[in-house]
């Protein structure tokens, strides 16, 4: 591949952090467009405007000690998608935390297929661990804001299953050529979590619980509707469709 034209200037002296900063900057903007065994260190070295031996003086690992450190950094970025403050309705936090996940996906899009489809020449037990441990911190903090303090084994289940349909309806969307819009995909997605968390509770009381004490939260302090809401808006959407499959009574 032909790395794009570097923005940086013609090799000058940096300390040892800011030149090593440099060099891993330059890598995650081509992994992030590109899947890694299409990236080389000659793409990595020309975006970076220096030579590849002193790529490899930073990175004597090579392309993969690269790889892993700019999908270490990607991960970073991305587990802070999911910091959100407790307050407010839990499904406009879980909106903020979709809306900045979705803006990672767009801007990473290549990288981001190949990271999640596998299969890269590039993939390892660590770089597995490491979108692992991304797949986790989602988990813990949607179940912070879904209000269940003693989440059981069903509601985790329901969680984790949760993130993965949302990673792979976000490589349909990319597939998709990013259709419908990210906001539409996000509305989508919610009230698919709703939809999951309503007929689990049936068969499973933490998840009951953890259902009843996000209602309560989508209230205001005083205890009072704001509105329809998105949990009344979903259920105003079900409700007369599920009547009209059960039948007369």
């Amino acid at each position: 591949m032909t790395a794009p034209p570097s923005a940086s200037p013609a090799y000058r002296r940096m300390s040892v952090e800011d030149r090593r900063t440099q060099l891993l900057a330059a890598a995650l903007t081509l992994f992030a467009h590109h899947a890694p065994e299409d990236v080389s260190l000659d793409d990595v070295a020309e975006a970076a405007g220096v030579s590849r031996p002193l790529v490899y003086r930073y990175f004597p690992g090579g392309k993969q000690q690269l790889y892993e450190t700019a999908l270490r950094s990607a991960a970073d970025e991305l587990e802070r998608c999911f910091a959100e403050p407790e307050s407010g309705p839990p499904t406009e936090r879980i909106a903020a935390m979709l809306d900045r996940y979705l803006v990672f996906v767009d801007e990473h899009d290549a990288g981001f297929s190949a990271l999640l489809r596998g299969g890269s020449v590039a993939e390892t037990s660590r770089t597995t661990s490491i979108v692992d441990e991304v797949r986790r911190a989602a988990a813990e903090a949607l179940l912070v804001h879904l209000g269940g303090d003693r989440p059981g084994p069903r509601l985790r289940m329901l969680v984790r299953t949760w993130i993965a349909a949302v990673e792979a309806a976000s490589l349909i969307w990319l597939d998709e050529g990013k259709q419908p819009t990210a906001a539409e995909l996000r509305d989508w997605l919610i009230d698919q979590l709703i939809a999951s968390l309503a007929a689990a509770s049936a068969r499973d009381e933490p998840t009951a619980a953890a259902l009843r004490a996000l209602l309560a939260l989508e209230l205001s302090q005083d205890g009072t509707e704001e509105g329809p809401g998105r949990v009344g808006l979903l259920a105003r959407a079900i409700l007369p469709a599920a009547r009209r499959a059960a039948g007369p009574v």
